[in-house]
């Protein structure tokens, strides 16, 4: 039937992760910096716009995420991406911020967004050119760079990895991380190389998130195949450092609302960095009903940790848990097929005791069920949509 259980695996995670909880300082060898003990949450400007980005731009999405209430609910990071620098170094090597779209530079830009109680993060890359090769890379201007962006206030790092020399990631990521601790400022380190060399099984030694998959894109298909990719590094993600699917699609108009609910519920359980890809300045009420839900957004920064695993399979049919603080369970029930379908969670699935009296609570109706469940529980289920449950056994 294609099933898989649950209960070892739950145990399985819950062992792996309490024991990166204890040893979350040991581990990180060379980046102790602090940062993202639960998943970082803010904004990025690649998704939607690309290249076409300006200081205004950017101050205008700081207001936004202030004014919407987004920044009370954790969404604190404004990340420039590619193309803000000009094409050459100046005659010292330094890089320079693109004098027709950033003309009063990125430090000024920094203070604007820190005054708003926020975070400016910038993009660079692991190789000679950034990918849209209109921006130098900082390969063997490692801590050039690095001391640079501390100057601004930078507070994150996007580093990608095109037009790279083709040593091995292993090697070149690293470069950056001795930099970085050199500079003087905590900078959140998101390795951003594809996942070609499983950084999942190295990055938590160099940077605070690695990217686990190729770029997302605003489908379907593309969604569900990058959280497939994701959940199979499940076990790496721990506080201080997170599996990064890439950013949240919601908002950008090319799935349907539960398609969309379906992503935000997949990347919040998978402990992803909630970071919107979207227009801020513009989002549709619909929008923000899935960005800001609140509980969703708990379980995606529960401060145990714990990145979900898929429990069960059957077709089409999916079940994806993970242990919350508080001896709760996050569970999604998920319909990936054409057809409506009636999926059921048996507690066995789960890691529950199978005479376990539980309580649900639905985080998309924002109600917790009258009925109380023993054994399992079942939703009925629309194409493409989700239901998402925190469990709480009560006797």
């Amino acid at each position: 039937m294609g099933k898989r259980c649950c209960a070892v695996v739950l145990a399985m995670i819950m062992v792996i992760g309490l024991a990166s909880l204890t040893l979350a300082t040991s581990r990180r060898s060379m980046l102790t910096n602090g940062l993202g003990m639960t998943p970082p949450m803010g904004w990025n400007s690649w998704n939607h716009f690309s290249c076409n980005i300006d200081e205004k731009m950017i101050k205008e999405t700081a207001d936004a995420l202030v004014s919407t209430g987004l920044s009370k609910l954790g969404y604190v990071y404004v990340n420039i991406d590619d193309c803000w620098a000009e094409i050459s170094r100046d005659d010292k090597g330094n890089l320079v911020p693109k004098k027709s779209t950033f003309p009063s530079g990125i430090k000024a830009l920094a203070d604007y967004v820190h005054s708003k109680g926020l975070k400016l993060g910038i993009y660079s890359d692991a190789g000679h050119f950034t990918c849209s090769k209109r921006m130098p890379g900082s390969l063997g201007h490692e801590e050039q760079d690095a001391k640079t962006f501390a100057s601004w206030g930078i507070d994150y790092l996007k580093y990608d990895n095109c037009h790279n020399d083709g040593s091995n990631p292993i090697e070149r990521y690293p470069v950056m991380t001795r930099a970085l601790m050199k500079a003087g400022r905590p900078i959140f380190y998101s390795l951003c190389e594809w996942g070609d060399m499983h950084p999942a099984k190295w990055g938590a030694h160099v940077g605070n998130s690695w990217r686990t998959t190729n770029d997302i894109s605003d489908t379907w298909d593309s969604m569900i195949s990058i959280a497939d990719h994701n959940e199979v590094y499940a076990e790496y993600a721990r506080p201080g450092g997170w599996n990064d699917p890439d950013m949240l699609e919601v908002g950008n108009g090319g799935m349907k609302k539960d398609e969309y609910i379906v992503h935000f519920s997949l990347w919040a359980i998978s402990k992803a960095p909630l970071l919107l890809g979207c227009d801020i300045r513009n989002m549709t009420n619909e929008t923000m009903e899935i960005v800001a839900n609140k509980e969703v957004i708990a379980v995606n920064q529960d401060p145990y940790g714990f990145q979900a695993k898929k429990v069960r399979m059957q077709g089409n049919e999916e079940i994806w848990a993970a242990p919350l603080s508080g001896y709760r369970i996050a569970v999604v029930l998920l319909n990936r097929g054409p057809f409506r379908y009636s999926i059921t969670a048996r507690w066995d699935n789960i890691g529950l005791d199978p005479n376990s009296v539980v309580e649900a609570r639905d985080l998309w109706e924002h109600k917790t069920l009258e009925t109380r469940f023993v054994g399992n529980l079942t939703a009925t289920l629309n194409s493409h949509s989700c239901k998402m449950y925190v469990l709480k056994p009560i006797a």
